[in-house]
Order: C-alpha cells, then sequence, then structure tokens
C-alpha cells in the first residue's frame, strides 16, 4: 500500500485534501495496535497488517480494512473508488457514522474489560493441559496444522504442569516440539536463530522474519526443557540462539534491535533459500551430495513452487535428523555454506531497541546463563539491564518504550518484562541491585497501571490522553501479556519480601481476569505458568555460605541446573553485616550457616524444611514427589 498508494501522487492529493492520514508503527505504538485491531475486527469481521481504519475526529473508527488496492480488482474494493464515497457519507450522513463509532466504542470497552469470576485453582490447570493435548500434533509437533507458531509459554507450561502431575504425556509434547522446531527451516541451519513462524504443517518453510522475542521466549523454553530431561541438544539450541542474538541483534550501546527481515532484495527468504546447483558451487558435488544427505535439500526444492512458482527449485535446509548435528561432516558443509551466505545480500535490521522485548531478552540471558553456567550469558544481560535503566527513563521517573523516542512512555509490558527480566538476572549472579531494581519497577508499574475499581493492569499508564480507552490485555498470543508476567512477578516478590499487599494485588489480579480463563484456559498458558506459582508449593530457598567457596557453589550449581521452576534462590554471605539483600529481604535475615559450612533453608509460605549442608538432600526435599 506504501508504493501503490501512499507515494501515488493521485491518491496522496486525495486524502491530503478531505483526510488528515496518521501511519502507526505498531511496535512503537502497541496500545493503538491492540485497541484499533479489535475495531476492525467488529467492523470488518478478522484483523490483520497493513490495517486500515477511518475515524472520527474523536479517533473513533467506524471503518476498517486490511490490504487495498488502488483501484479495484478481483473483487477488493479500491482506495480512491473507497475515499470518495466516505467523504460524501461524512458530508451528507455524518449522524449515522456518529451512532456507528458510539457502538464500536461502547463494545470495545465491554471486550478489552475485565471478565471476574472466582478464584482461579487445579481444575483450570486440568482444563488447559486437555485442550492443548486435544488440539497438539502427534505427527509434527505442535498445535493444530499449518500455520504453525513456536508460542513458548504454551511448552513451559506444559513442563510444570508434568512437573506437578507426573503426567509423561506433557513433558513429551513440549520436547516433541522443541526438537521438531529445531530440525525444522524455522530455525536457521547455518546461523542459528528461529524465524517467525511456519507457514506448513512440517516446521519446513518459514515467515522469515526473526523476532527478538522469539529468541528469548524461545530460549527460556529450551533451557527449562532441558533442565527437565537432561537432553544436550535442547541445551545446545538455547546456546546457537542466544550466540546468534549477541552477534547480529546486539546494539553498540548494549541493547538489542527488534528484528531482522524476512526481505531482501525485494524477495521474502531469497537470503535463506538454497538451489541445487547454488549447493554444489558452495561445496562441491561430493558435498552437496553430503548436504543432500543431513540438511533435507533436493533437486526439484523441498518448499514447493510457491503461489507464483517463484520457490521452484529452491530449498530450505532443514536436519533430516538430529543425528545430524553429531555427523563429523556436518560442521564443515555448515561453514562451507555460511560463507557463501554471507556473500549475499543480507535482510535489513530493524534497529527498534525497546524496553519490554529488552526485558524478556534479559531474562532469558540470565536464565541460560545461570542454568547453562555461561558467564558471558550474565555478563550480556547485566549490560543490557544497565543500558535499560539509564538510558530508557522518561521525566516523570518510569520507562520509555523506545530508545530515541521520549514522546512514547513505557506500557504496562515494558515495566512488566524488565521487572521479570532484573529478577532473573538477581537469580543468576545474586547482585541484590537488580532484586531493587526490579521492586521499584513494581512500584512504578502499580502507581501507574494498577486498575483500582476492579482490578488487573491497563497497557497505558493513567496520565495517557491519546487513546481511544485504556484496555486491560490478559491473552497470551505471541508474547506473554503483561497481566500475566506482572502476576509471576508480583507472587516472586512477595515470596522475597514478604509485603502482602503484593499478594493481595496479585490475587485481585486473577480474580478479575478469572472468568475469561476459566473459559479457556489453553489460551492464558503464560498465566497459568504464574497461577502454579500460587497454588505452589513455591520455594524461597537461602543459602548461607561464604561467596566463591567450593560448598557455596555446590548448592548454587545444584539449584541451578534441576528443574524446579517454582523457587526463588538468594545467596546470603554471614560475614556481610547491613547488606542490601538483608534490608530487602526479611526472608533470609534468620538463617546462618551448620557448623561453619554452607547450608540452604527452603521455605514455602506456611513452613520451612530442615536447613542441609548437602545439596542432594536440599533437592531431594524439594523435588515433587511422583
Amino acid at each position: 500500500m506504501e508504493s501503490e498508494s501512499f507515494e501515488d501522487q493521485e491518491v496522496a492529493s486525495y486524502i491530503n485534501d478531505n483526510f488528515i492520514p496518521i501511519k502507526v508503527d505498531r511496535e512503537e505504538r502497541p496500545d493503538l495496535d491492540a485497541t484499533y485491531m479489535a475495531a476492525a475486527q467488529l467492523l470488518h469481521g478478522g484483523g490483520g497488517w497493513p490495517l486500515t481504519l477511518v475515524l472520527t475526529p474523536q479517533k473513533r473508527p467506524f471503518f476498517a480494512a486490511t490490504y487495498l488496492p488502488k483501484r479495484a480488482r478481483g473483487g477488493m474494493l479500491g482506495l480512491l473508488d473507497l475515499l470518495p464515497t466516505i467523504t460524501n457519507y461524512w458530508k451528507d450522513r455524518r449522524a449515522e457514522i456518529e451512532e456507528t463509532s458510539g457502538k464500536v466504542l461502547e463494545i470495545l470497552r465491554e471486550q478489552q474489560g475485565t471478565t471476574a469470576g472466582g478464584d482461579l485453582g487445579d481444575e483450570v490447570l486440568i482444563g488447559a493441559f486437555q485442550s492443548l493435548l486435544d488440539n497438539y500434533d502427534g505427527g509434527y509437533g505442535g498445535f493444530g496444522r499449518a500455520p504453525k507458531f513456536p508460542t513458548p509459554h504454551r511448552i513451559t507450561f506444559l513442563l510444570r504442569y508434568w512437573a506437578r502431575s507426573g503426567d509423561e504425556k506433557a513433558r513429551d509434547m513440549a520436547v516433541e516440539t522443541l526438537e521438531a522446531m529445531r530440525r525444522g527451516g524455522i530455525f536457521d541451519q547455518l546461523a542459528y536463530g528461529f524465524h517467525r513462524y511456519s507457514t506448513d504443517r512440517v516446521w519446513r518453510l518459514p515467515h522469515f522474519e526473526k523476532m527478538l522475542y522469539d529468541q528469548a521466549l524461545l530460549v527460556l523454553a529450551y533451557v527449562e526443557a532441558w533442565q527437565a530431561t537432561g537432553r544436550d541438544v535442547l541445551a545446545q539450541t538455547a546456546r546457537q540462539t542466544l550466540d546468534y542474538v549477541l552477534s547480529t541483534l546486539a546494539s553498540p550501546q548494549g541493547g538489542f534491535y527488534s528484528a531482522e527481515d524476512a526481505d531482501s532484495e525485494g524477495e521474502e527468504g531469497k537470503y535463506y533459500l538454497w538451489t541445487m546447483s547454488e549447493v554444489k558451487d558452495a561445496v562441491g558435488i561430493e558435498g552437496a551430495s553430503i548436504v543432500q544427505e543431513l540438511l533435507g535439500i533436493d533437486r526439484q526444492g523441498n518448499v514447493g513452487a510457491g503461489a507464483r512458482g517463484e520457490l521452484e527449485g529452491r530449498n530450505v535446509l532443514h536436519l533430516r535428523s538430529l543425528d545430524a548435528m553429531s555427523d563429523p561432516r556436518y560442521e564443515e558443509m555448515r561453514n562451507m555454506l555460511l560463507r557463501v551466505r554471507q556473500d549475499r545480500s543480507r535482510p535489513l535490521t530493524d534497529d527498534k531497541v525497546m524496553s519490554d522485548w529488552n526485558g524478556l531478552m534479559i531474562a532469558a540471558l540470565a536464565r541460560a546463563g545461570w542454568a547453562l553456567r555461561e558467564p558471558k550469558y550474565v555478563e550480556a544481560a547485566r549490560i543490557a539491564a544497565d543500558m535499560v535503566l539509564t538510558t530508557m527513563r522518561s521525566k516523570e521517573g518510569g520507562l520509555l518504550h523506545m530508545a530515541g523516542t521520549p514522546g512514547v512512555p513505557g506500557f504496562l509490558d515494558d515495566h512488566a518484562f524488565m521487572a521479570w527480566g532484573l529478577l532473573e538476572l538477581f537469580q543468576a549472579d545474586q547482585d541484590p541491585r537488580w532484586l531493587k531494581a526490579s521492586i521499584d519497577m513494581v512500584r512504578a508499574m502499580l502507581e501507574r497501571f494498577w486498575d483500582e475499581e476492579e482490578g488487573g493492569f491497563f497497557q497505558t499508564d493513567h496520565m495517557s490522553s491519546d487513546v481511544l480507552h485504556r484496555h486491560k490485555e490478559v491473552y497470551d498470543g505471541a508474547l506473554p501479556s503483561g497481566n500475566s508476567v506482572a502476576l509471576q512477578v508480583l507472587l516472586t516478590l512477595n515470596r522475597i519480601t514478604e509485603d502482602e499487599d503484593l499478594m493481595r494485588r496479585a490475587d485481585r489480579l486473577i480474580t478479575a481476569f478469572s472468568g475469561s480463563i476459566f473459559r479457556s484456559p489453553e489460551n492464558f498458558s503464560h498465566f497459568l505458568c504464574a497461577l502454579d506459582l500460587k497454588i505452589g508449593p513455591f520455594y524461597s530457598v537461602v543459602i548461607t555460605g561464604h561467596h566463591d567457596t567450593a560448598d557455596t557453589s555446590s548448592f548454587i550449581d545444584a539449584m541451578a541446573s534441576e528443574y524446579l521452576p517454582n523457587k526463588i534462590v538468594m545467596v546470603v554471605d554471614p560475614g556481610e553485616k547491613g547488606d542490601l539483600i538483608r534490608e530487602l529481604s526479611p526472608v533470609v535475615r534468620e538463617y546462618g550457616m551448620m557448623e561453619g559450612k554452607a547450608t540452604a533453608y527452603a521455605c514455602t509460605q506456611n513452613s520451612c524444611l530442615q536447613g542441609t549442608a548437602d545439596p542432594s538432600t536440599l533437592i531431594s526435599l524439594m523435588r515433587p514427589v511422583r
């Protein structure tokens, strides 16, 4: 539409004479995107991008469409056919337009509010698992047929459900899906990192865009699955994905860029696709046979011809089996192909740096660095956290949504996701300044976004003046919702600080959305991960011991590698009096070492297990009994 219409003199002249055109970047203003996409679904019966809306001067929508050509064709309405009709309606029948737009606003307010019910318990977890089981693709992993999205929080929910219930099918669904994605073309087999989604059932032909948030959320899922199973390929995939992020999406200032485009030279996927002749030129005839054997290419192409024949003879590299990675010829072929591909015209990098997506990446780097004992990931998380906290602040003290855009104050997701990232970073390096920063972030979140009347968090802060209305989001789509992550953070900080107000807010948040969640729990999988914390047991583990000694390190190593998702670990050196962790957490104050040895204590909300100097004993006490 940009090239066909908005840069066309005839169209531009008509728009400028009769309308005020406003172009919205959906990543810069996710609040506007969410509101007007919901309006489009009401008015148009569906959504998608590019999204075209016509509003009254009061910002109320009354017409919506997605793609519109310049002139009508193929049954589609043309922009130059539509706009004069709207202009005439506005002049002659404005009252009807005002009535329609008023009804749309009224419905939006009803739909995007809270649907309070009662408390939520184990039954909603069971219901979500059963729905996911019914929708599971037993042949190729994932859910549904095509297109297939990674939806990593469904994976982490299944792992928690397995830990709680002992149902091995839940764990198997999670692991099978993760391994299928690693084999598939949705994973970049040469330079690593995940593409946006798969257009087919078998995870082979992706939409080639690479998003920062997908990398972050998938790393979290792969790390947890490795902790739950010990399967090396899962840890390896997490490392490869983070190495891609650090090499390609890291900004010089320390944060992370938002995405790599799908297109290069005007064609989606051109950078990533191979013909057989291109492979032969890169690795020779013998090498091409090896690539065919290991990475699934063939002379006819492996992705079909495409809608216009544009994919004829082209191949997406994918592993025929995970065993291919252990073949001694694999790395040689990968490196040869990668060197050739690097000479191609690379897709552009979207260099927006956003607080919310950086919060997710900080969480992923910190979690992976701690669990996999990789200090470089923790250090990258520290640098990014410092960057966000020092350079992306609003004048009012909260976060900005994007670096370099002081006019866009942070949204709920920015504050909730950063609070999560800071908690994960505190977990990884035990520096209490990250804990304090997370507590401060939550205070700002409660002050700016909390709904005192009905509970839950609005997406925009109370000072927002340019939105149609303030709505709340709890649906966990490609990203978890701000309310879901906020619930997780509130519960975790309550275990650390024993601040009962945080628990009261968490209870109100659950109640505020319980009606919607009870009706279709599988659509709120990250919220259910947080609910799993609430149901418990949720352990606060205090390790008292001198930093950098072997006995203290043995506890930290054990806690890092074991799959015990419902825990928060705090390390306290008995020799450091008056330090910040004691100021922030009453939990740690009463415990000390036993007989001069590092000692660990695990407490739930109601009771504490006996202190122990043996890491294996601590884990056995916390591990679920199945």
